[in-house]
């Protein structure tokens, strides 16, 4: 094991910049409910075990937006990532914390961890299998109040669709 600390040599530190805005865009890609961003993140034969799913990443992105639909919004958060990389492999821990707005005026919070393998091929890091593990969740009435916050309501609005300002913002992000 390296040692904590360690001043990484500069490919080392390209490598986990990228393998971080993986784990940054699949986050991104549930956020705005996008099956491209999220299987952007994930190679072909990647393999997903989320509870209740358990199979190919693909298929599971690929079905994920329609779910998010549900939701009037969701934000991903990320941090505490810890990376071990061995050659062309790593093993990563991120931090979870998901907010989920329900139609019915309820928000469910959900306190996690992703483990990752990563796999890179031909210079590029992807995501091979992740786990997610539940620390905790709750949920609660929405506490959304604009009449006490008028100076909010001008601002805009995230969706989980291309209207959402940073499709056009971010444009080069997968190509778009």
């Amino acid at each position: 094991m390296a040692e904590v600390g360690r001043v990484p040599n500069l490919e080392e530190m390209a490598d986990r910049l990228a393998i971080i805005e993986i784990i940054h865009m699949y986050a991104r890609g549930v956020d705005r409910a996008d099956a491209e961003i999220l299987k952007s993140t994930c190679w072909e034969d990647a393999e997903l075990d989320y509870g209740g799913y358990k199979g190919p990443a693909h298929s599971f992105c690929d079905a994920l937006p329609n779910g998010l639909r549900n939701f009037v919004n969701t934000q991903h958060q990320i941090s505490n990532t810890l990376i071990r990389i061995e050659g062309s492999t790593a093993n990563v821990e991120s931090y979870l914390t998901a907010h989920h707005r329900r139609p019915d005026d309820t928000e469910m919070t959900y306190i996690g961890r992703y483990l990752d393998r990563m796999e890179k091929r031909e210079g590029v890091w992807k995501i091979k299998f992740r786990q997610i593990v539940m620390t905790w969740h709750q949920d609660a009435a929405m506490s959304e109040d604009f009449d006490n916050n008028q100076s909010l309501v001008p601002i805009t609005r995230a969706t989980h669709d291309p209207d959402d300002p940073s499709f056009e913002f971010l444009g080069w992000i997968i190509g778009r």
